[in-house]
């Protein structure tokens, strides 16, 4: 017993073998789904940003005397270009939080309706 311990001093072929085969079953499984979350991620990412446009663009509606939004905004990044036709127009971008400047994060654009409604283009 005392000579196969002194000789030994690594793992054998087989035992290499056996745990380059578990590594690979590992991979195989872990990779399809990590590409799943990336896809996931970006749309939320899209579904998100409208929403919060959305509801920016209820909140500056309620504070304007008119209610309505300069038309006609198609294919907006700027959200300083969205304006209400009050005497003093209310802006967008002072009701969005979080925006790099006044561009949106995304490379999506967005329509506007005079009363509110936004429209996301996703590229």
């Amino acid at each position: 017993m005392k000579h196969f311990r002194r000789g030994s001093k690594g793992f054998t072929l087989v035992e290499m073998l056996v745990v380059v085969a578990i590594l690979g079953v590992l991979a195989a499984v872990a990779i399809p789904n990590v590409g799943k979350f990336i896809g996931k991620g970006k749309t939320e990412a899209y579904a998100t940003e409208l929403h919060d446009i959305q509801t920016a663009v209820t909140a500056m509606l309620s504070e304007s005397t008119t209610a309505t939004l300069v038309q006609p905004l198609a294919n907006v990044t700027d959200m300083a270009t969205v304006l209400t036709t009050d005497t003093t127009a209310l802006k967008l971008s002072d009701y969005l939080t979080g925006l790099n400047g006044t561009s949106v994060k995304t490379p999506a654009n967005y329509s506007f309706s005079a009363t509110g409604t936004v429209t996301q283009t996703i590229p």
